[in-house]
């Protein structure tokens, strides 16, 4: 019969990973964050109507970088709720421990997906279901 929860010591190591991992995330947000604000800066002096004055090229890419940014920004977000909500697993003596068949969830998975709920087989089903 498999181990049903972490110890205390390895609970703490995950907590320390994932408070890691967060703080990655913040200094990358960040970054996102003010490469959004000086490109807004750099293109705060242009009106409305100048901005055809520009290569059509050269708005399509300056538009497309920014909604790329926007979008790891808010990949980075979820990624973020998701480290939050496995921390409050971990306070809650639930991390590790799979959402569907209830088994604990081994160390090395947790250790790379540090938000996982649910083991390799039933995540692989659940994949299988959604094909």
């Amino acid at each position: 019969m498999a181990q049903k929860k972490y110890t205390k010591l390895k609970l703490k190591q995950f907590k320390k990973a994932i408070e890691e991992k967060m703080n990655d995330i913040n200094g990358e947000m960040n970054g996102i964050r003010e490469s959004l604000e000086n490109k807004a800066k750099g293109n705060a002096s242009l009106a409305q109507d100048s901005v055809y004055s520009l290569h059509m090229a050269d708005a399509g890419t300056d538009s497309y970088e920014r909604e790329k940014s926007f979008h790891l920004m808010n990949r980075e977000s979820d990624y973020f709720h998701h480290l939050q909500l496995a921390l409050e697993r971990i306070d809650a003596d639930e991390f590790g421990i799979c959402m569907v068949c209830g088994e604990l969830i081994p160390e090395e998975r947790m250790m790379e997906v540090l938000n996982a709920t649910k083991c390799v087989d039933c995540k692989e089903k659940e994949k299988l279901k959604l094909s």
